[in-house]
């Protein structure tokens, strides 16, 4: 079934597009609304959920209960920040060999993993931030 032609789903693709920074929905929502004042949150909650699910965005559960978006759908890695919730990408080499031994010991297939690494971020880590 194709699905019909929306400024409103692709303006909040491109307003992903220009983040690195992996918003949740709302931060989405009161950007997008700049451009178009009358979009409501479930609208754009219904064009991330429809994006996603067509694979052109990527939904991240990094377990803070808030769904965060990234536009880069190609395989990449993401660090948390456990101390300010930044996320952001990890510029790294692949580690799908990961999928080979986490597959030793089990009996069934393994079609891929998801992987987030957390710790303290840069900013967070400097000496004048400590709190």
């Amino acid at each position: 079934m194709a699905i019909k032609y929306s400024r409103q789903r692709q303006e909040i693709k491109n307003f992903l597009m220009s983040r690195k920074d992996h918003p949740t929905a709302d931060v989405v929502y009161m950007n997008v609304r700049q451009q178009y004042p009358n979009i409501s949150l479930g609208t754009v909650y219904r064009n991330l959920t429809l994006l996603a699910d067509m694979g052109e965005i990527t939904r991240l559960h990094l377990g803070d209960g808030v769904d965060h978006f990234d536009a880069d759908t190609s395989p990449h890695y993401h660090f948390v920040c456990s101390k300010c919730g930044q996320v952001m990408d990890l510029h790294m080499n692949n580690i799908d060999s990961i999928v080979d031994i986490a597959g030793m010991n089990f009996n069934g297939e393994i079609q891929g993993h998801i992987t987030y690494f957390y710790g303290i971020c840069g900013n967070c880590n400097e000496p004048d931030n400590e709190n």
